[in-house]
């Protein structure tokens, strides 16, 4: 009977040693989920960047990097939602731990879509070579829509991995730039002074749509950051 008492006792401090480090690993594999949200955001980053280079100086070399660099975004888009849906499954996780889950589950969606609209604006640019799909009047509207995508989409990967509450409000501020730059591409287009071919100015209606549309997504991956850590379900302003 002491045998068997000291031997359940030995058991029981076995277990409880080995339950803080089962649950020690399970954050770290949490934490490993985060990191590799903001991975794949700074790959989207660097994509519209490189996609608007393209577009601009007709540069095929950078355009087909991204069309050939969508498929590592989609590769970890793949293991992020593979390792999420894991984590779930065998932890069954509640409260906070789910929220992290299912919140990366959708911010991932959104952030593969960025990588997705860099790559339509790149097979522009690579349909248009020689030439540039953009006239040199719109050239600086159009950089300055990739600038505020690129800089929209640092600020997107800081507040994934700081959850910082303030930086996601600015991003909202950042997209209604972008939404003026949008509006002001049609401004040219319908005016009556407008000289350019139907199929330029199909280009420049679809590149402004891929840009609008990225930062959108952005936008839609604070507002989660948002409900993430306050729990609070961020409306969108009609």
């Amino acid at each position: 009977m002491l045998t068997r008492r000291s031997s359940y006792g030995a058991g029981g401090r076995q277990t409880r040693r080995r339950l803080p480090i089962v649950r020690d690993q399970y954050h770290d594999e949490l934490d490993a989920v985060t990191q590799s949200l903001v991975d794949i955001t700074r790959l989207a980053g660097s994509a519209i960047n490189r996609a608007t280079t393209a577009l601009l100086d007709a540069d095929l070399q950078e355009a087909e990097a991204v069309i050939s660099g969508d498929a590592a975004i989609d590769q970890l888009y793949a293991d992020i939602e593979a390792r999420a849906l894991d984590l779930l499954a065998r932890q069954q996780p509640v409260a906070s731990d789910l929220r992290i889950l299912i919140t990366s589950l959708r911010m991932v969606a959104d952030i593969e879509r960025m990588g997705d609209l860099a790559l339509h604006i790149a097979k522009v640019a690579r349909r248009r070579y020689p030439a540039s799909a953009i006239p040199p009047e719109l050239h600086a509207t159009v950089l300055e829509m990739g600038q505020v995508a690129q800089r929209i989409c640092a600020k997107c990967s800081s507040v994934i991995a700081g959850r910082d509450l303030q930086l996601a409000a600015e991003l909202e501020r950042d997209d209604d730039v972008m939404d003026d730059l949008h509006r002001r591409l049609f401004r040219v287009l319908l005016d009556d002074s407008w000289q350019g071919s139907i199929e330029s100015a199909i280009d420049v209606t679809s590149c402004g749509r891929y840009y609008e549309r990225f930062c959108d997504h952005a936008v839609s991956v604070a507002r989660r950051v948002i409900y993430l850590v306050t729990g609070e379900r961020v409306t969108v302003e009609s």
